[in-house]
């Protein structure tokens, strides 16, 4: 399996590749809300659509659930190592 590591803190994604990420997921499934930053910025979760959400994990990339992993087709966020290890079997 080849394993492709990528600092997307240096290297951020761009649109395009957020919403191939998402596969027609909304956009919540690769947000972190319970990010600091996230929470720093003070705004309701309720009224935010999913281009809104793109915009902000654009511009604060913190704002991405971590980790992003793509196996095949499939993307997971925020997997944690058990989750992963059961994914991998």
């Amino acid at each position: 399996m080849d394993i492709i590591d990528r600092d997307f803190f240096k290297e951020p994604f761009t649109r395009e590749e957020i919403k191939a990420l998402l596969q027609e997921q909304p956009a919540h499934e690769m947000f972190s809300f319970k990010s600091p930053s996230f929470k720093a910025l003070e705004l309701d979760r309720a009224k935010l659509k999913d281009d809104d959400l793109i915009n902000l994990m654009l511009r604060e990339p913190r704002l991405i659930r971590r980790p992003v992993v793509k196996i095949g087709k499939k993307v997971y966020f925020g997997a944690d190592s058990k989750a992963l290890a059961e994914i991998l079997k």
